[in-house]
This record gives structure tokens, C-alpha cells and sequence, in this order.
């Protein structure tokens, strides 16, 4: 799947089927289900899952939370605006998953 595709796709009630646990977050997330996003991310231990339970915590602004989950998935580096993070991600993700 493509990141244009991905983006398609929010014009749909649920998230495609097979979608990793990060990338449905990142679904939920762009439609605004804040809840239901985290839920998917929040026992990950995974370096995927971590970095979109980060962000996640960002957006909420609860920058302590996020910082800590930055860290957990080796990150040090986030971008200033919310959504250039949360395409990248889902960039990022889409990219992993094709190549495995």
C-alpha cells in the first residue's frame, strides 16, 4: 500500500483489514479517535509501536509521557508539526512493511 492509498482509505468507516497495530493507530488517530489510537499502541513494546504511542502522547500534550516513549523506541529526533510526524511515520511504516 502506498501512503496515497493509505490516506484513501480514511474516507472509510474502518480501517483496511491487515494493517499493522501502529499503522491502524495512525488510522484511528487521523479520524480523530484519539482513544481508540492509543489502545492499539499502549501495551506495544515493539520500536514501530512505541514511536506512534510518542507521538500520540505529543499530540495529547503531554510532553514527559512522550519524551519517555521517544526514547523507549530510540528516537531523539520528532518533527515540529503534528501531522509532517504522523505522515512520516505512516511513511515509514508503510516502507517497513512492504519490504518484509
Amino acid at each position: 500500500m502506498t501512503k496515497a492509498e493509505f490516506e484513501k482509505t480514511l474516507a472509510q468507516a474502518a480501517p483496511p483489514q491487515g494493517l499493522s497495530a501502529p499503522l491502524a493507530a495512525l488510522w484511528w488517530d487521523a479520524k480523530g479517535d484519539w482513544s481508540r489510537a492509543h489502545g492499539l499502541v499502549d501495551d506495544r513494546s515493539d520500536r514501530n509501536g512505541m514511536a506512534v504511542h510518542a507521538y500520540l502522547h505529543r499530540k495529547e500534550g503531554v510532553l514527559w509521557n512522550a519524551d519517555y516513549w521517544y526514547g523507549r523506541a530510540g528516537r531523539t529526533f520528532h518533527r515540529e508539526d503534528l501531522e509532517d510526524e504522523r505522515q512520516a511515520l505512516v511513511e515509514g511504516l508503510l516502507s517497513a512493511e512492504s519490504r518484509s
